[in-house]
């Protein structure tokens, strides 16, 4: 009886150990996605947008210099963003999405928390 009580501590964390989580991965795609837009890499960012690699390109520069009219704004408001961090992650399974919620720190002290909608697209998440 002693041996099978070992034996069921020791299998109980390793069948606990599944891989990550929806809400998880879509989550890092997210804050990676915007650490890219902090990072002024507009390219990256864009591409991290569902549906981007279908995008007429005039269209694509237009969106890359929005971005960077953003974060020059950003810059003028709040001495720019520093630090994207994550707050917490919702999935609705209904619309097959995960709701990221990631926190923009900015250069003066205040953090400002935003929704990031995101879809899973051929096995990566994007924004959608």
């Amino acid at each position: 009886m002693k041996h099978l009580f070992w034996a069921w501590l020791v299998l109980i964390p390793v069948c606990a150990c599944s891989g990550p989580t929806p809400e998880e991965l879509a989550s890092l795609a997210a804050k990676g996605y915007y650490d890219h837009l902090v990072r002024e890499e507009y390219n990256l960012f864009l591409e991290g947008k569902s549906g981007a690699d279908s995008l007429p390109a005039d269209y694509s520069e237009q969106l890359q210099v929005t971005y960077r009219q953003f974060m020059a704004q950003q810059e003028a408001l709040h001495h720019g963003i520093r630090e994207v961090r994550i707050s917490r992650a919702m999935r609705d399974t209904v619309l097959n999405s995960v709701n990221v919620f990631l926190v923009l720190c900015y250069g003066d002290s205040t953090n400002e928390e935003i929704v990031v909608p995101m879809v899973e697209q051929a096995g990566s998440w994007r924004m959608r």
